[in-house]
């Protein structure tokens, strides 16, 4: 069974929310990357360089709660394109599987494909308008 994790989006105030989250939960991050750390070729506006690409807090109990700042050429975010429900499955045969199925009749936003952070990963919306990305990390490949 995958791992499920919130993953919010933020127009611009990512560390923020995530610096305060950590004040709550506490704990560390286990990973912050900015837009500006990006290879270049996936680079945009240098404008957008120090946004947080993505964020991870662990949470007790096993759960990571992530986010980013939505790069402006994607639109700005609203209530109800906030959050994702990200899957971590172990596997890329299952990632594909859970992909195909959850896509189904739904918009595909990136396919699963092998990213530059060195997972396999895509991003879809369901045809019941649920934001949806799975990730398979580069160590469970």
């Amino acid at each position: 069974m995958p791992a499920l994790n919130p993953y919010l989006n933020f127009n611009g105030n990512c560390k923020e929310a995530f610096d305060f989250y950590r004040s709550v939960f506490g704990g560390e991050f286990s990973m912050v990357s900015t837009f500006g750390e990006m290879p270049k070729e996936y680079k945009g506006d240098a404008s957008e360089d120090n946004k947080i690409m993505h964020i991870s807090l662990p949470i007790e109990g096993g759960n990571v709660l992530m986010g980013s700042d939505v790069p402006e050429a994607m639109g700005k975010v609203n209530t109800g394109n906030n959050v994702n429900l990200s899957l971590h499955p172990a596997t890329k045969q299952e990632a594909d599987k859970l992909f195909a199925g959850l896509s189904a009749g739904g918009n595909v936003i990136m396919p699963m494909a092998d990213a530059f952070w060195g997972a396999y990963f895509g991003m879809f919306v369901d045809k019941f308008g649920i934001h949806w990305m799975i990730n398979v990390d580069n160590t469970q490949q």
